[in-house]
């Protein structure tokens, strides 16, 4: 699902919203995540799952092209860990929308 067509769903689901007012409202969200992050902050929606930041150490990578080592600086980078109620909704529509695989 894309930013717009989650708009889109939110806007159907609530007439009473200007589509304008959704996608403010969206937009929110997400820098109020964002800036949080770049703050080094913990995003925790309940029932949803967790917005952290982990550091990558320094290391040598290899260019694909031309196989030559390059050196990769350290990083941070967004990480999201789902949370038990997510994974148990995915599971369960995953159950009941694919067939039997061999006994699974």
């Amino acid at each position: 699902m894309t930013k717009s067509e989650l708009i889109a769903e939110l806007s159907a689901a609530n007439p009473h919203l200007r589509q304008q007012d959704v996608e403010r409202i969206v937009a929110t969200v997400f820098g109020e995540i964002t800036a949080a992050l770049a703050r080094g902050e913990r995003v925790e929606l309940r029932g949803f799952g967790a917005f952290t930041v982990k550091r990558r150490d320094a290391r040598t990578g290899r260019n694909p092209r031309t196989g030559e080592a390059v050196p990769v600086e350290e990083k941070l980078a967004p990480f999201f860990k789902a949370g038990k109620e997510l994974r148990e909704r995915v599971n369960r529509g995953r159950r009941r929308s694919t067939p039997s695989a061999g006994g699974r």
